[in-house]
């Protein structure tokens, strides 16, 4: 089921939110400014709903605001080495919003900008017009992103672009997990599993090099589940340089098989993570520095577990192609399946 539940005009800008939901365990509310998750309710290990991602209680305050706070990320996510990019030939130069390097799309990305919403049966379509030329991308390319709820306790998200001109594109949601539902927690006691043996390996801006680290053996193998926090602190030179995890890692993307599960064991919800995309982006919250939302919110208090497409691929002739052609289809999905696990002592 998914009904409108509030709109909140601020200036100009008429913010709407949305709620989806099948039976209790699962709810979810979307916003159409930036299509973010404003509040994803999922049942404990008691049937107590709680709010699993942080933000802000007032739907008008995302704008403006820094941290791209469970919003969709396009043209591109994740970083753009030198704030540009060459494609059949030609040079693109790109608004330079990260250390000279672009993040998440540059100055106005999608987290910026508000999508036209409809109502389709149980899904809520959002879809959005990229001029050609916007934040320096060529082709004007027509993305559409379609959330549910579905009846196996997943929020699933859906992705589709098409553009008129050659471009690139590898879209994603930055949502901020914290499966304990209390935002003043912070998440290393947390549990996560990643099924990857690699990340990109990154220099000091964490551009990626176009080598790949082997994880096993080191603080960044999560191949067996252990908590966020045991190893963070470690002297690794990457997690050095990012301050904790902020890395991409290479799935192994077994038909069928979570690409992540993370779980809380307070709470005792686990989350899965399925995709078709070849990697993912895990965050954890190390740039979080006082922002006011629901609570204030510090370094460590939430996690991202951002599916994508290889970070800065349109510069590394090495990792598979970020480019989509004109008139192709780029096409994705993410599920996130929520459940309840209660270890065996």
């Amino acid at each position: 089921m998914v009904k409108l539940i509030q709109e909140k005009q601020s200036g100009k800008d008429l913010f709407k939110c949305y709620e989806l939901s099948v039976g209790k365990s699962v709810r979810a509310q979307i916003i159409n400014y930036g299509g973010r998750i404003h509040r994803l309710f999922i049942s404990d290990v008691n049937g107590v709903e709680r709010d699993v991602v942080i933000g802000f209680d007032d739907i008008c305050e995302y704008k403006g605001s820094e941290g791209y706070f469970n919003a969709l990320i396009g043209r591109v996510g994740n970083r753009i080495g030198g704030a540009s990019f060459e494609l059949n030939g030609n040079k693109y130069s790109l608004y330079p919003n990260d250390n000279g390097n672009t993040l998440h799309g540059g100055k106005v990305g999608f987290d910026s900008v508000f999508w036209d919403c409809e109502i389709d049966n149980d899904e809520l379509v959002l879809r959005y017009v990229s001029e050609d030329g916007e934040e320096g991308f060529p082709g004007k390319m027509q993305v559409e992103v379609r959330y549910a709820v579905t009846e196996n306790d997943e929020l699933v998200i859906r992705y589709r672009a098409v553009s008129d001109k050659d471009t690139v594109c590898s879209l994603t949601n930055h949502a901020y997990f914290n499966l304990s539902g209390n935002f003043d927690n912070k998440v290393l006691s947390e549990c996560l599993k990643i099924r990857s043996d690699y990340i990109t390996a990154v220099e000091e801006n964490l551009i990626p090099t176009g080598e790949l680290y082997a994880v096993k053996n080191t603080p960044l193998d999560f191949n067996s589940m252990k908590e966020i926090g045991e190893e963070i602190a470690d002297e690794n030179q990457f997690l050095t340089i990012a301050g904790g995890y902020d890395f991409n890692y290479v799935l192994k993307n077994t038909a069928g098989e979570y690409a992540a599960k993370a779980f809380d064991p307070k709470t005792c919800i686990q989350m899965e993570v399925y995709t078709d995309r070849p990697c993912m982006q895990f965050y954890s919250g190390n740039f979080l520095n006082g922002v006011k939302g629901k609570t204030t919110f510090y370094k460590n208090c939430a996690f991202c577990l951002e599916t994508q497409g290889y970070p800065n691929a349109c510069n590394v002739p090495s990792f598979p192609s970020m480019t989509l052609k004109k008139g192709e289809e780029f096409k994705t999905e993410t599920r996130y399946k929520f459940s309840v696990y209660k270890p065996e002592l």
